[in-house]
Parts: structure tokens; C-alpha cells; sequence
């Protein structure tokens, strides 16, 4: 391979230099004799001068030598002196000369030394330049972070909650560590593992703890990166990440949103600007022709993979598919753990309490709760966070920030009033519902007037019809109260509404629980597991079953909505005297409208909790 030598400039002053020493060596070749200025006087008496030219302080000219009386005669050079000053030192027979000051350093220098500051800038320039934005020669180049093994910091005790996620992980870094012991038997790693979940599980930080185990390099990059407007620069970029991470081999090659680069060929390309579908076809070939011998290990990350293309799904690429799920309980307990190391905690703090609160949320989202409750303490100036600033912090996440300063007319605050607590009633009256912790009036987030927050005992995995249908009945309580005392109802519900529509048609329309329609499934297929709930794929059914459908999902809503109105109706007065104390205090405590009800109608909830 040929040698490719890189611009310096040492290169300019060798030139420099070189030039200047040829120009010597030239002058000295046709040297002129330079003689004393009163040697010239002697000659000039002994007329031994032929020709002469006189310059303001030099006077070169030509003499004739010894036995050449008709020659040209020898080329001489003196520097003039002042006539005066020369007639007085030939009196004395003074021997003297001329002498002009030398300005070659100073001509030198008078050039040189722009050129090199002229030079220094524009390599300023340049770099700069290319640090801010890739230049031509250079816009080939991967853009991933390369993290090395002291450059990492992040371990397994940092991922916390995903234990099976970390047992399937341990493989790789004994390979990365041990490779032999694979080796020996004949067998090989996965070539390409890829981390399904929820947005802000854990996915990257489980590759970084990955990396920090292995003790090996990390490269990350995202997959939007390798897309952009030059055709064939995204298939660039992956030739040169693959290169790079095959020099610094073993090492850790993530690609974070593996959706936006993988997504499966022919899909929303509509015959135009196919970059994105050259790019992935490189990775193919890439994750193809790299040896896992080598010791290079290929990481992603997606929260959509029902729309990877099935060639990086099948044996050989992403072999392995590792779900990091969301946390369960004991999972949320050791996350919080290794986020509450960070603050300082009061004694009351109830760690499994706090978990229990928390159901359904990420890391992303307990990092965030931990957060909000520190900034809590430190605006009512505490020194340590409390519990009680973790539930508020709780209720800050879930249902938005408290504004009390919203000015709410007092027929409007009576309504939601009564609306909440028939929330709070049917929950309470019903069988599997969650417990009831708290009830107020004082308007959070965006659009909410009030709310009622229940609390899972424990983590569901599995929901019952009756469940379901008592879900509905609670949901529609509030406008079941609203009907009740006013006659009339209002837009407070609308929330509500959605989310009862939507249970019942996932019941009808996924999970088979209407005797019209049978056990069939006749949802769309299209949405990600792991993502909320968003438009469906297209349906494969008739307009006579959408029909039934709409039907089924109607008398759903209608009949919960009948038995969270009887609930109500029955526990009228308890209804009464509950709403004026909440308009009272704004604020009502689970426990405390227990205790309400056991005083106002005792025995209301005794088949609350049936197995």
C-alpha cells in the first residue's frame, strides 16, 4: 500500500533554505573582488583604473592588472567614503575602507515572517472548520461516539429492575472477556443482539453496562444519523463504523432506534429517494461478512419491532431478542434505590410504598419522580426529601402540576365536586377495583378541575371481565353523580368517555368477552406492544360486524353507566355529605371517606374486596 504523506510546514523553510544556500553558492561562482576604498585611491593615482560606476555609497568598476596594459581588466567593488574623512586618512597612510550594514536577515525575516503568520491562520481556519462541520473528504465518516474503556462509567449496578434482561446480557460480556472459552467447543456469539421495550427502560444504559463490564470500547450511534440528503452517504458511514470497530476489536458497536434506519423495505418509500433502504442493505452486508471470531458485537436498540425488516431479524443478524420490559414492583423498588443514593432522604421515607404508587412507570419516569420530589423539598426548604414530598411529587407526574391560583365559580367547583366523589363511591362500592387514596378539587395540568388518584395494591398482569366492567363503571361514575343531583351533565366527562369507550372495545374487538361477536379477534395488527395505544392496522371485517361492533361497544357503556348510577342513587345521602366536606378541605384522603361512610351508612362497602 502506497505511503501517503501529509502537508508540513517544514516543508516551506526547507525550501526556504535551500533556495537561500543555491543563491550563495551562485553569487560566490561570479564573485566580484571588494577592495579597500583606499586601495581604489591608489589605483586611481597609479591609473590603473579603466572604467568605474558610482552608485550613492558604492562604486564598482573594472582595473587593469599587471602584464594586461589593453585588457578589460578584473571586475572590483568598494564602498564609498567621505572625501574628506579619506583625504585626511591618506595623509597619515592609513589603510581604509567602506563598509555598508548588512540587511539580509532583515529582508529575510520582512517576508518570512508574514508568510508563516499567513500559513498559521489559514490552518486555523481550516481546522476550525472541519471541527464545526465535515468537509468534503471527510463526509463519508460515521459519526458515532466512541467511548473507551475508562470513558464509560456505567456497570450493571447502574441497571437497575431489569435482572432477566441483565442474566441474557452476561453471556456477552464472558465472551468479550473469555472469548476461548466459546471458541473451544465450536461456538459462536450472536452477531447481533437487539433490546426491545418501552421508551426509557433502560435500553441504552443496559449497552453502556454492557460495554463497562466487558471492559471493552463503545461505539453509539442513533440510526437517524446514517440517513441523510447525499445519496450513498449513509452506506459510507456504516462501511466506516464497521471499519473502525473492527480495528479496535473487542468492542461494542449500538445503534440506538434501530427503527429509523431498519425499517422493512417497500414501507412508506412510494417509489421515490430509496437512501434509506441503500443504507440498510449495507448493514445487511456488513452484519454478513464481519467474523465473530473478530469479537465485535453489534448492539440495538427499538421500541417498534413489528416494523424491522425481517432480514435483520433472522438468524445470523439479530439473533437474539432481549425484552426490557417495564419494571414490576420489586423492579421499581431497586431503580429507586440506585436513584435515592443521589439526595438525602428523611427517616419516614416508605420505599415499597413508594414503589407501590408507582405502577406502570419506567426509569426514565422514576428518575423524573425522585427529581421532582428533591426540587420540592428544596422550594419549601427542607433538608432532606420526605415522603410526603414524594407523593406529592407522584401526584405532580400523573396528574400535573397543582394550580390553585385557577379561579374556579362556585357552581363549577360544586360540580366537580360531586363528580369526583362518584368516581370515588362506585370504585369503592365495586369488587376488584384499585383502592381509592385520595380525592380533591384543586385543578392540575392542562384541563383537569380535579381527580381521584387509586393506588394498586399490587402489580396486574391479567384483568377479568368483571374487572373490566367494573373499570367502565367507575369511569362513568362522575357523570353518573353529575345526572343524579343536577339533572343535567356537563363537559367535565369527556376524559372519561374516551377511556370507557376504548375498554369496551378492546373487550369486543381484542380480547373476544361479547357473546354476539364469538371468540374473534378483529383489532388491527399494526400497533407496537410498546408503545400507547394509537391508530389501528386496517380491519378485516365486513360493515355488518363493524355494525355489531359499534352496537356491542354502546350497550357496554349503557349497562355500566346504569349500575354506577344504582350505586350512587342508593348511597344518595353519603354522596351529600361527602361532596360538602370536600368543598370544605378540597382535599379528601381515602381512609378518611371510609371512615365517613362507616359513620353515615355502615356496611355501604363490606363486598368492596371479593376474591
Amino acid at each position: 500500500m502506497e505511503k501517503q504523506h501529509k502537508f508540513s510546514i517544514w516543508y516551506i523553510i526547507l525550501g526556504i533554505w535551500g533556495v537561500l544556500i543555491i543563491q550563495n553558492l551562485l553569487v560566490s561562482a561570479f564573485a566580484i573582488e571588494t577592495i579597500p576604498y583606499s586601495r581604489f585611491l591608489e589605483l586611481l593615482k597609479a591609473n590603473k583604473i579603466t572604467e568605474v560606476a558610482i552608485s550613492s555609497n558604492q562604486i564598482q568598476g573594472r582595473m587593469r592588472t599587471d602584464g594586461e596594459p589593453g585588457g578589460r581588466g578584473e571586475m572590483f567593488r568598494t564602498v564609498r567614503v567621505d572625501p574628506e574623512i579619506s583625504q585626511m586618512l591618506a595623509e597619515y597612510d592609513v589603510t581604509f575602507k567602506g563598509q555598508v550594514e548588512s540587511t539580509f536577515l532583515r529582508d529575510l525575516m520582512s517576508w518570512v515572517i508574514p508568510v508563516l503568520l499567513f500559513v498559521g491562520i489559514w490552518f486555523f481556519l481550516v481546522k476550525r472548520m472541519q471541527g464545526q462541520q465535515p468537509g468534503f473528504m471527510t463526509i463519508g465518516k460515521n459519526k458515532a461516539k466512541i467511548y473507551m474503556e475508562d470513558e464509560i462509567g456505567v456497570t450493571f449496578e447502574d441497571a437497575a429492575g431489569v435482572e432477566e434482561a441483565k442474566q441474557e446480557l452476561k453471556e456477552v460480556i464472558d465472551f468479550l472477556k473469555t472469548p476461548e472459552r466459546f471458541t473451544a467447543i465450536g461456538g459462536n456469539m450472536p452477531r447481533g443482539i437487539l433490546l426491545v421495550g418501552p421508551p426509557g427502560t433502560g435500553k441504552t444504559l443496559l449497552a453502556k453496562a454492557v460495554a463497562g463490564e466487558s471492559g471493552v470500547p463503545f461505539f453509539s450511534m442513533s440510526g437517524s444519523e446514517f440517513v441523510e440528503m447525499f445519496v450513498g452517504l449513509g452506506a459510507a458511514r456504516v462501511r466506516d463504523l464497521f471499519n473502525q470497530a473492527k480495528q479496535k476489536a473487542p468492542c461494542i458497536i449500538f445503534i440506538d432506534e434501530l427503527d429509523a434506519l431498519g425499517k422493512a423495505r417497500g414501507i412508506g418509500n412510494m417509489g421515490g429517494h430509496d437512501e434509506r433502504e441503500q443504507t440498510l442493505n449495507q448493514l445487511l452486508v456488513e452484519m454478513d461478512g464481519f467474523d465473530p471470531q473478530v469479537g465485535v458485537i453489534l448492539m440495538a436498540a427499538t421500541n417498534r419491532p413489528e416494523i424491522l425488516d425481517p432480514a435483520l431479524l433472522r438468524p445470523g443478524r439479530f439473533d437474539r431478542q432481549v425484552l426490557v420490559d417495564r419494571p414490576d414492583k420489586a423492579g421499581r423498588i431497586a431503580i429507586l434505590k440506585v436513584h435515592l443514593k443521589k439526595i438525602q432522604t428523611a427517616a419516614d421515607l416508605d420505599i415499597e410504598r413508594l414503589a407501590a404508587m408507582t405502577p406502570g412507570m419506567v426509569g426514565a419516569d422514576l428518575a423524573n419522580l425522585v427529581n421532582e420530589a428533591a426540587l420540592l423539598a428544596v422550594r419549601r426548604d427542607k433538608q432532606k426529601v420526605e415522603m410526603a414530598d414524594f407523593e406529592e411529587a407522584v401526584e405532580r407526574v400523573v396528574a400535573g402540576l397543582q394550580k390553585k391560583n385557577r379561579l374556579i365559580n362556585p357552581e363549577e367547583k360544586k360540580i366537580v365536586a360531586y363528580h369526583e366523589l362518584g368516581h370515588a363511591l362506585v370504585a369503592m362500592a365495586l369488587p376488584g377495583t384499585d383502592p381509592v387514596q385520595k380525592i380533591t378539587i384543586i385543578p392540575r395540568g392542562i384541563a383537569a378541575l380535579g381527580y381521584t388518584m387509586q393506588v394498586p395494591t399490587e402489580d396486574r398482569f391479567l384483568m377479568r371481565k368483571t374487572e373490566l366492567l367494573n373499570k367502565i363503571a367507575t369511569l362513568l361514575g362522575g357523570r353518573a353523580a353529575e345526572e343524579i343531583v343536577f339533572g343535567d351533565i356537563s363537559t367535565g366527562a369527556h376524559n372519561d368517555l374516551a377511556k370507557a369507550t376504548e375498554i369496551a372495545r378492546s373487550m369486543i374487538t381484542q380480547y373476544g368477552m361479547s357473546a354476539a361477536l364469538g371468540q374473534v379477534y378483529h383489532a388491527g395488527n399494526q400497533r407496537s406492544p410498546f408503545l400507547f395505544p394509537g391508530m389501528e392496522g386496517s380491519v378485516e371485517y365486513s360493515e355488518a360486524t363493524a355494525e355489531l361492533i359499534d352496537r356491542e361497544v354502546r350497550d357496554t357503556i349503557q349497562q355500566q353507566y346504569s349500575v354506577a348510577r344504582k350505586l350512587l342513587e342508593d348511597r344518595r345521602d353519603l354522596l351529600e355529605r361527602s361532596t360538602q366536606k370536600l368543598l370544605e378541605q378540597e382535599t379528601i384522603a381515602g381512609d378518611e371517606l371510609k371512615a365517613l361512610a362507616a359513620e353515615i351508612q355502615p356496611g355501604s362497602f363490606e363486598k368492596q374486596r371479593i376474591a
